[in-house]
């Protein structure tokens, strides 16, 4: 996070974009224990289901991937230019 920082990749404005992602990341990983304790597949009276963890973590990884790639998380996102504030030499060419 620093380093995003730093670049001014990420500002205290992204703070809710990262408090999504982590909240998206702890969800994935519960799900992963529940699936690892429960399986994927459940006996519901008889007739085989999808644990329902299944979409919920689906979902969960489809956010977080999502966010990660907004926030400049990923090595793609990362080798993107950032956006940057003028600075005094874009007043410099005005005058």
């Amino acid at each position: 996070m620093p380093i995003l920082t730093e670049r001014r990749i990420l500002t205290e404005a992204d703070l809710g974009s990262l408090e999504n992602y982590c909240t998206a990341i702890g969800q994935v990983r519960q799900m992963e224990r529940h699936l690892q304790d429960y399986g994927h597949i459940l006996d519901v009276e008889g007739v085989w289901k999808r644990n329902p963890a299944v979409g919920v973590q689906s979902d969960a990884m489809t956010r977080a991937r999502l966010l990660a790639a907004e926030l400049g998380l990923t090595p793609v996102s990362r080798s993107r230019p950032a956006i940057r504030e003028e600075d005094d030499d874009a007043d410099a060419l005005v005058d």
